[in-house]
């Protein structure tokens, strides 16, 4: 036993870094996703991944309490943890009053900038908040006006597959492309209803609820609108929209 028990020790130490870089990855490829620069389920190399950083994505901090991106050289945007910052009490701070089941919030989180033709051309953020069973964890894309949906992806959840575990079929996150994240006075106010929504066009601001998962159709919601609030990436989006940052 003690022998088996050292084995396996050893093991999980000396597989640490790699199982780290594997869960850099996912995430990395997520962001991809949500950008709709490659596929669910696509095969990517780290060398693939690293292209699309060095040429379609920039990271870059934002400081949560003031909107305001932190200077390039003050951290390394890409390589930060903002899920391991939130658990850091020298790195976060307790969370303003919410529904959406946030104890801590980091002091920075991290915003992806997808350019084309050397412009921006999506904002994307973190998005997490308390499901039926466990935190949802996702990424959120924004267009240039920082309130159409681009795109959507959720990588980490323990809803319950076939009901809310569905939120993260892709055919239900597509239903989020065209939506408003802020209704006309910069609300945030998009959220899932139940049963079907109208078009984009015609009804912006909801979405398709999942058939037997209200429960986890309205944490999406309050996760959705306190990341988009003054309370999450509210002030910065709303500098970007004002051009104060490009």
């Amino acid at each position: 036993c003690v022998v088996c028990a050292l084995v396996v020790s050893v093991a999980a130490v000396g597989l640490q870094p790699r199982q780290a870089a594997n869960a850099r990855l996912y995430m990395e490829k997520n962001i991809l996703v949500a950008a709709g620069l490659v596929e669910a389920g696509q095969d990517l190399s780290v060398q693939q991944l690293d292209e699309f950083f060095a040429t379609r994505i920039k990271a870059r901090l934002v400081d949560f309490e003031t909107g305001e991106l932190v200077p390039e050289g003050q951290m390394d945007a890409r390589q930060y943890d903002q899920r391991k910052a939130r658990n850091d009490p020298g790195a976060s701070r307790v969370a303003p009053p919410n529904v959406a089941g946030i104890g801590r919030m980091p002091k920075y989180g991290v915003v992806y900038f997808v350019t084309k033709d050397d412009k921006v051309d999506q904002i994307i953020i973190a998005v997490e908040g308390l499901g039926m069973w466990g935190t949802i964890y996702g990424f959120l894309s924004l267009g240039q006006d920082a309130s159409t949906v681009r795109g959507l992806t959720y990588y980490e959840h323990k809803e319950t597959p076939g009901l809310g575990g569905e939120i993260s079929n892709p055919a239900w996150l597509k239903l989020w492309q065209g939506r408003k994240g802020y209704d006309d006075k910069w609300q945030p106010r998009i959220a899932v209803i139940k049963g079907p929504a109208g078009a984009p066009e015609a009804d912006p601001l909801r979405v398709d609820g999942l058939s037997g998962a209200t429960i986890t159709g309205n944490a999406v919601t309050r996760l959705m609108q306190f990341w988009l609030s003054d309370k999450g990436y509210g002030r910065f989006l709303e500098k970007f929209r004002e051009g104060a940052m490009t």
